[in-house]
């Protein structure tokens, strides 16, 4: 039996259209392949320009290999196979073909410019009308491709002949503007047809000139334009090509689309349509001309990861009459997206969809949203066969929406599907799964992986519904395992992390949140803070440990350098990072609702901690890289801190200073206390800890993804189970008790008495908590990466809790492992599946470490008493 190899993938992306790497690298998985088959080289067939070029390679590796024909020239398409040869010398067959097909790679192939209205506005009011714009054209016989290249000043949606291009949403999305706007390619081949044809794009301010922050926010962030770029290439079978780019022959016209914005929502006049605008033959002698504006194509970049896309449609599950009398639609899940309404209405009437995540009394309870309006409206036109309506430009975080308005019977109608919640985020790849035999923890990891999906819409967001919705990059620094485990993020994470890296101050202070925007209150002017500013060294490495790319580790190399180089210069002598402002362990249960830096554990304490953390990172990155001086340095500053925390914040018993359980996870973790004595001393104190607060969480954003790992490193593995399922508040499962379908951002942000926490910050959907899925994954299912990529793994479950079974599914860059086990008394049996072109280290208590080849492995042992 030979060797069975995938289609190879390109680069991170999914959708090899428009890429923007001109050498792209390349990865492909063995899916099958003869006991003991180990790959010794491969080969690459790259077909272009009529001719195939194969390249063949003495290697065993097969992920993120280096692209080895010539560069790739602008619009080129290519399709790629591949072939392995095993130790025995004999060849696979060859992979199906994968297509690529490169983007515009050059700034001189840009010739479009934005096109926008031309009427004046009030740039301070929110209040602005968004435009439409379209142009017609002649399509010649013979037409064998063309693609339309878009982006915006804000946000866009192109139509071709009266038919939608694409189903993608929100794009482009949001990044550092003035230095990166991604634009998407579209293959619009089937909807140009000969003769007349007409091109149109909706706009919207979105992030780029929309309402952006709290306490009020600000507009205009970016410009006060609302502009097209669209360039539309038609290639004929004579090999000639047209452009048709936006430029001063477009026109403009005021859009049914009321008022748009990401907080506030959408309000649309559908007597305001102008049907057959999008096509040919459409009378445009009303339209006004349309301002052509600057935009420099050397930042026109494409995209590294799969656009926001509408991923799933939930239905009700109760309509509600709240002592009010108001009707409030409940989806039974707590999720990112918007509302879809299809009634009949007289002309003029209105339908008013209000959401929110949570009642309170019985009414829908906005105060969370603070100021987010987050209201849709839609005014019918009247026709008789009915209407179909969903906001195009905003989303909202929701699970009840308040309906005002409804013509008819809205409990049939939500019977009848005719509203219905669609689910919005980044496509990515799932790639991980988790179950065990307890449902409460089940659901637990359901409200994790609902969380991200709802904070994962473009970049990763904090919160999806209030007035934020920002980057945070000390959320993401804590979540970024867990959402390594779930979902293929490494493109979509190492495209933001470009963004962190443009906004790094020369200094090296990175920002609170990427894209950095302003702010009224404490996160303006830019600080640097601990745990925060990490995410330049720790989510690299990260995205290197699960995925396997050297490249994201020299992207991103200067960044995290110049990160730790602050953190030095900042310390001085002492190594200690005692002074500035800082916040520490972040929602710290004990912290008041008006102030949640105030936390149990020094926050120069955590500074500290994550100076020497990183300082290590950056030495193992420079290690990978081969930056042998580099290395020798910061790891010689990583010793030099982590003496200097153990001086200041270790007792000679091995308790410390701050005498809390952050305090010790991070110490324990970060491998900050010196020797084995007060090491197990400390582990010793923090399962004490644990127990003495009843099992009850006593951890913020820092603390959190670190306490379970630091009790189970110590042999403490009971005491990681107590603290995971407690239900009394503060507690994961105190949120799953009292009805949770996504993390919170405070432990109790609803508290027991069924009241909303009165702080300003009370988010019902949050994923920073919610990151120790990844010590789920490792250590209840036991998978885990032993080597960058999974390039080995770790199989090392350890039962506990009461569960009698857990299993776990990932998605390797390798292909799918997986690993289950059960207990029959004291009896384990587990079950594991190793990917070709893997090994796995198997840790089972009670058994000697053993190393397994690709395959699918049994084992029983009995556990000791």
């Amino acid at each position: 039996m030979a060797a069975i190899v995938d289609a190879p993938r390109i680069e991170h992306l999914r959708e090899a259209l428009g890429i923007g790497e001109r050498t792209p690298r390349l990865s492909w998985r063995v899916r099958s392949a003869p006991p003991g088959w180990t790959q010794t080289a491969y080969r690459i067939d790259v077909g272009r320009d009529g001719a195939t070029h194969s390249f063949e390679v003495e290697s065993a590796e097969q992920v993120l290999v280096p692209w080895p024909a010539a560069p790739l020239r602008s619009r080129e398409t290519a399709t790629v196979r591949v072939a392995v040869r095993g130790h025995d010398g004999s060849w696979s067959a060859v992979s199906e073909p994968t297509t690529l097909e490169a983007g515009l790679l050059e700034p001189s192939d840009w010739v479009a410019r934005p096109v926008g209205a031309l009427w004046n506005e009030d740039p301070a009011s929110d209040e602005r009308r968004p435009s439409i714009v379209r142009r017609e054209f002649e399509a010649r016989a013979g037409l064998v491709r063309a693609r339309l290249y878009a982006t915006a000043h804000g946000l866009y949606e192109a139509e071709i002949n009266g038919e939608r291009v694409g189903d993608d949403t929100l794009s482009p999305g949001w990044t550092v503007y003035r230095e990166r706007l991604r634009y998407y390619t579209y293959d619009v081949t089937a909807l140009v047809r000969p003769g007349a044809n007409a091109v149109g794009a909706w706009l919207g301010d979105g992030w780029y000139r929309g309402r952006l922050g709290w306490r009020g926010g600000f507009r205009n962030l970016y410009g006060y334009d609302l502009s097209f770029l669209g360039q539309l290439e038609l290639t004929y079978d004579d090999g000639t090509r047209e452009v048709i780019a936006t430029d001063p022959s477009w026109r403009a016209a005021p859009s049914p689309i009321l008022r748009s914005g990401i907080y506030d929502g959408e309000d649309y006049d559908a007597r305001e349509e102008q049907p057959g605008w999008s096509g040919p033959g459409f009378d445009d002698s009303t339209w006004e001309g349309v301002s052509v504006r600057h935009r420099d194509p050397a930042t026109l970049v494409a995209p590294t990861a799969p656009p926001v896309r509408c991923t799933e449609e939930v239905t009700p599950v109760a309509v509600l009459t709240s002592p009010s009398g108001r009707r409030i639609v409940d989806f039974g899940q707590n999720l990112v997206g918007r509302v879809r309404i299809r009634a009949t209405g007289s002309a003029g009437s209105s339908v008013t969809l209000r959401t929110a995540e949570v009642l309170q009394d019985g009414e829908l309870y906005t105060r969370p949203l603070r100021d987010a309006r987050s209201t849709d409206t839609y005014t019918f036109a009247g026709r008789a066969d009915g209407e179909t309506w969903e906001p195009r430009f905003t989303f909202h975080g929701f699970r009840y929406v308040e309906v005002s308005g409804w013509p008819g019977d809205l409990d049939a109608a939500a019977r009848d599907g005719a509203i219905v919640a669609r689910v919005v985020h980044t496509d990515l790849e799932r790639t991980g799964w988790f179950e065990t035999s307890d449902p409460m923890l089940n659901r637990l990891h359901d409200n994790v992986v609902w969380g991200m999906r709802g904070n994962f819409v473009d970049l990763p967001t904090d919160c999806p519904q209030r007035d934020e919705r920002v980057g945070w990059t000390g959320d993401i620094q804590v979540f970024g395992p867990t959402a390594s485990y779930l979902f293929d993020v490494a493109g979509m994470l190492s495209g933001w992390l470009r963004d962190v890296a443009v906004e790094q101050l020369p200094d090296g202070t990175v920002p609170w949140y990427v894209p950095v925007i302003p702010a009224r209150d404490k996160w303006t002017p830019l600080r640097p803070g601990a745990a925060w500013g990490d995410v330049a060294t720790l989510l690299p490495w990260t995205l290197y440990e699960r995925f396997g790319d050297l490249g994201v580790l020299d992207a991103q190399f200067d960044s995290a350098r110049r990160w730790v180089d602050l953190m030095e210069c900042l310390s001085g002598p002492s190594r200690l990072w005692d002074t500035g402002y800082q916040l520490g362990d972040w929602l710290d249960p004990a912290a008041p609702p008006e102030d949640p830096a105030d936390a149990r554990t020094d926050r120069y304490l955590v500074a500290t901690a994550y100076f020497a953390r990183s300082a290590r990172t950056v030495a193992r990155m420079a290690e990978a890289l081969g930056r042998g001086a580099e290395a020798e340095h910061y790891h010689a500053l990583a010793d030099e801190v982590a003496a200097a925390f153990a001086a200041a914040y270790v007792l000679d018993d091995g308790t410390m200073t701050s005498d809390a359980q952050t305090a010790y996870a991070l110490a324990l973790r970060f491998d900050l206390i010196p020797d084995e004595n007060r090491r197990s001393a400390a582990a010793n104190r923090l399962a004490e800890l644990v127990h003495k607060s009843g099992n009850r969480i006593a951890t913020g954003f820092v603390g959190t993804p670190l306490v379970t790992d630091a009790l189970s490193d110590a042999g403490r593995t009971d005491t990681a189970y107590d603290l995971l399922f407690e239900r009394e508040c503060p507690s994961w499962l105190y949120q799953v008790a009292m009805g949770a379908t996504t993390v919170w951002e405070r432990w109790d942000s609803l508290l027991p008495d069924g009241t909303v926490n009165p702080g300003t910050m009370t988010s019902f959907n949050h994923y920073a908590l919610g990151a120790v899925a990844d010590w789920m994954h490792r250590v209840v299912a036991g998978l885990a990466p032993a080597e960058p990529g999974y390039r080995r793994l770790r199989l090392a479950p350890r039962p506990g809790g009461g569960l009698t079974w857990a299993s776990a599914r990932h998605l390797t860059p390798y292909g799918e492992a997986a690993i289950s086990w059960r207990l029959d008394g004291t009896v384990l049996h587990v079950e594991a599946v190793v990917p070709v072109g893997t090994e796995a280290i198997l840790e089972l208590e009670g058994r000697d470490e053993e190393t397994l080849p690709p395959g699918t492995h049994t084992r029983t042992v009995t556990l000791p008493r």
